[in-house]
Order: C-alpha cells, then structure tokens, then sequence
C-alpha cells in the first residue's frame, strides 16, 4: 500500500475538523431557530377535518349517485337520489284521503246549515202554537208535539256541530300524514350539510340502504384543526381560546394562526404518529388548535388533510411568538394550506 504523506494526513485532519465545527455549527444554528420562548409550546400533529357521513334515513334502493371521490361539495348540493316510487304511491293514497276527508267536513257543514233552517222553522211554530193555545184556538197537544220537534232538532244540530270537529280532525290527521309522506320523499334526496370534500364513496346505483345506511362520507373543510399532545407540566396552563399557530413539514417558514378549541381531562398514550416511541410511552394530554373558519372557508380548494407539521400554543398570555411564527399565511390570496 501506498503510504500517505504527512501533508496529505494534515489536510485530511483539517478538513475533517472543518467538517465537524460545521456540523455541530449548523445543529446549534437550528436548535437555537427553533427554540422557543417561554411561554410557548408546541408538538407534532397532522391536518384533520371533520368528517360527516350522508345516510338514508330509511330502507331504500339507490337510484343514482351524483359524485365521485374527492369531488368538493357545497351545502344544499344534491348528492345522490334514491327510489322513492313506493312512498309516491302512498303520497298520492294520503292525497286521496285529503280529498275524502275534505268532502266529509263540507257535508258536515251543509248538515249545520240545514239543522239551523229547521230550528228556526220549528221555532215559528212553537210561537204560532202557544198564540193558538193562548187564544184558545188551538190543542196543548199540538204545542208540546211542536215544542218536542224544536227541541230534537236542536240535539240534532249540537251532534251535526260536533261531526263538523270530527270532520275538521279528519282533514287535518290526513293533510299530516301527507306532509309525512312528503317529507320522507324529499329525504329521499340526500344533500350535502357541509362545505367540504367527498371523501368515501360508499353505496352505488341498485344498492339497497338500510336505516342509516351511508352512501358517502365527506370531509368537512371549514372545520380543520391540528391536535398535537403535552406533557402535564406544559397542558394544565393550556386555555381553551388561547393563541396557537400551526406550520406544515414542507414549508416551516410561513405558519397559519388558530385557537386552542379543546384540552382533553385526561391523559392518554400518545398515538403512533407522534414522532419517536419515547414520546408514545408518555402519558400526554390532547390539544386541539382551531382553524378559524374564515380561513379555512378561504382555503377550502387547497386544504388537505393528513399533511403533517407542529402546533405551537400559548400557555402565557404574555408570550411573544418568534418571529418564524408571525410570518402568517395571508388571507385573500391563492396560497395553499395542507398542499
């Protein structure tokens, strides 16, 4: 083997040595950017959102769905239709009913009309009567006859009076069950509650779906949050509502602002994708870092959920975010978040 020179080993050493003060330059320049101050906190976390499923609400057959994975959805969007063909046989069977029970509540009135008529009449003759009586011209008989006739019409006038409730009753309990009918159609059509993202799509076309059965599963994009987890010393001085900031791995150098919305009661394992298994072996305590729903609103094109980055929180009001923290992701730009 060749023998190496001494100026060769004297390069060598140089060099090696520059190498490692660079090193451990550049981890204590890191280090030192990436210290916080007091007052603040942070922890690894990923981009979550809501997610809502859309169900049937009763046993129907699917007739058509609207859209398809990772297609963005609007509130009140018409997402899929099922076969609601039995239910308009019975809405047109309530309508029948209606009509029926309006024609018996109609009869009833003109019976009211009638039973009136002959009260007055039969009145006219128990006057007409008592003058005859009066005057002697005529019988006591034909008075009490005529007096027992007004007062039987009168009975019959209270029972036509109390069929037209009856009537009234009728027509009501069949324009309900009409309305429910109705009801169960238009929930037939399943729509979208949320301004979001289709995120499963779960049924097709011909498919049977019982109660409850779901026929997609949406993300929710104007509810997107970071939850990130701390030791007890650091998550008892944690407010809801306190400041927070969110940063994502692929670009540290902007960070999106949001509140602390949830501190869990209790402590828990971390989950696996909390960085190393030390940290999994602690027992931490859950905090969830709001994104303002404005924001989220402005960004709901570009969010994506499962990005991974750090939340950073406040447990001193008085604390001053660095300055890598205050350079916030603008609003009203096409900047993207999650992307």
């Amino acid at each position: 083997m060749a023998k190496i020179s001494k100026r060769a080993l004297k390069w060598l050493g140089a060099s090696l040595g520059v190498a490692i003060v660079a090193f451990i330059g550049v981890r204590y320049f890191i280090k030192r950017h990436n210290a916080l101050p007091e007052g603040i906190v942070s922890g690894n976390g990923r981009i979550e959102a809501k997610l809502v499923d859309v169900a049937a609400k009763e046993p129907l057959r699917v007739k058509e769905i609207l859209v398809d994975e990772g297609a963005p959805v609007q509130p009140g969007q018409v997402l899929a239709r099922l076969d609601t063909v039995t239910l308009q046989s019975q809405l047109a069977g309530a309508k029948a009913s209606i009509d029926a029970a309006e024609e018996k509540l109609a009869a009833a009135n003109a019976t009211i009309v009638k039973e009136k008529s002959e009260i007055n009449l039969a009145a006219i003759e128990v006057d007409r009567s008592e003058r005859l009586v009066a005057d002697r011209a005529g019988s006591q008989r034909e008075l009490d006859v005529r007096r027992a006739k007004l007062e039987t019409t009168r009975a019959t006038l209270a029972e036509a009076e109390a069929g037209v409730e009856t009537a009234k009753q009728g027509v009501e309990v069949a324009r309900a069950d009409a309305a429910t009918i109705q009801t169960r159609i238009e929930d037939g059509t399943l729509r979208s509650p949320v301004t979001g993202r289709v995120l499963y799509r779960l049924a097709e076309a011909g498919e049977v779906l019982a109660p409850g059965g779901k026929a997609l599963t949406l993300v929710n994009l104007q509810d997107v949050y970071m939850e990130i987890f701390l030791p007890s010393e650091f998550a008892g001085s944690v407010k809801v509502g306190a400041e927070g900031r969110i940063t994502v791995d692929y670009d540290t150098k902007r960070a999106v602002a949001g509140y602390v919305s949830f501190v869990s009661p209790e402590a828990q394992f971390t989950p696996k994708q909390v960085e190393t298994k030390s940290e999994r072996e602690k027992l931490m305590f859950r905090v969830k870092i709001q994104l303002p729903k404005e924001v989220a609103s402005q960004y709901v094109e570009r969010i994506k959920t499962g990005v991974r980055g750090v939340g950073y929180v406040k447990v001193k009001d008085t604390a001053v975010w660095p300055e890598r923290l205050q350079h916030l992701v603008p609003t009203g730009t096409t900047v993207g978040l999650g992307e």
